[in-house]
């Protein structure tokens, strides 16, 4: 029984393969935690790979608004890289026993996913960088038809060297982004340039120097689709640089529709994620599977759209 009871509590004294013997062993019996201790907790916790970034605080805002209006407070951890928690939160999370866990990664490994189930604490990835397991609930957005959105919206412009700066490509809503953007190129019969596809992360330094390298070609692009909001702001200071001028000299499509958005000059078009609603129903959704685990496993892209701001025109020839 002791040993058994450090397991659940996430204790030290218990070599890893009774752990694992234990934990078997638990899942195998189809136990789930019950209690006052666990049934009296009023915390969600919301973790990230990295919380340094106003992207962060949308998803922050959805999660702590569906919380509050439930009477549950919200506990921020930073940890691992974008595709999955670092090994040792498991034991932290185990320790302070959430209601629920809400995760902005791409999955969690199959070890991590038996613990919480074991303890019966439910979770959610929200905007998954990678395409999570079957077994995890997942809330995302249409990234494909984003792609599309923005890139359709400059060819209607009459631009037809059309840059992209992407995110990493182990990422897969970015593979998602360029594939919509590919695909507009090819619905409206403009031949794909892979110089004109510039690899960068989500970040504005990114688009400063993923700008750079585009602008700098002979034939430079008329127009440029920025896989993040973040990244446009990038490519705006790298025009600047160049003496040239947005929308004039070159026009700009951004992506999430962050605040900041609409506060540049001038203000950036973009395709808007709603990141907050993302945010909240994930929060729903751990709720949900709080209540009741038979819930089958779900996975929602919610939809997006194209907010038209002054940061594109028509190209005049």
């Amino acid at each position: 029984m002791s040993t058994v009871s450090k397991v659940l509590n996430a204790r030290t004294g218990v070599s890893k393969a009774t752990r694992v013997r234990v934990e078997a062993l638990l899942v195998s019996h189809g136990y789930s935690r019950r209690g006052s201790e666990q049934s009296n907790n009023s915390l969600i916790e919301l973790v990230f790979n990295d919380i340094d970034s106003i992207w962060s605080l949308e998803i922050i805002r959805g999660v702590e608004r569906v919380a509050r209006q439930n009477g549950l407070s919200v506990i921020l951890t930073e940890s691992g890289d974008r595709h999955s928690p670092a090994p040792d939160w498991i034991k932290g999370v185990l320790q302070r026993q959430p209601l629920g866990v809400i995760l902005v990664f791409s999955d969690l490994s199959d070890d991590h996913k038996r613990q919480l189930n074991t303890r019966n604490i439910p979770f959610v990835v929200v905007d998954p960088a990678g395409d999570p397991a079957p077994d995890v609930p997942s809330i995302g957005s249409a990234n494909w038809a984003g792609g599309l959105l923005a890139t359709r919206h400059l060819i209607e412009l009459g631009h037809r060297r059309i840059g992209i700066i992407t995110g990493p490509v182990d990422v897969l809503c970015s593979l998602a982004r360029l594939s919509g953007y590919r695909s507009a190129l090819e619905e409206a019969a403009i031949p794909f340039d892979a110089a004109l596809v510039a690899v960068g992360d989500f970040h504005r330094e990114s688009g400063v120097a993923m700008g750079h390298e585009l602008l700098a070609q002979t034939d430079r692009p008329t127009a440029i689709f920025a896989s993040s909001d973040l990244q446009a702001i990038g490519l705006y200071a790298a025009t600047r640089a160049l003496g040239l001028q947005v929308p004039r000299d070159l026009s700009i499509v951004g992506y999430d529709d962050l605040p900041v958005a609409s506060w540049v000059d001038p203000a950036l078009t973009t395709v808007r994620q709603p990141l907050v609603e993302m945010a909240e129903e994930a929060t729903r959704l751990v709720l949900k599977l709080r209540t009741d685990r038979r819930t089958e496993t779900i996975r929602l892209d919610l939809a997006v759209n194209l907010v038209q701001r002054a940061s594109t025109a028509r190209l005049k020839l």
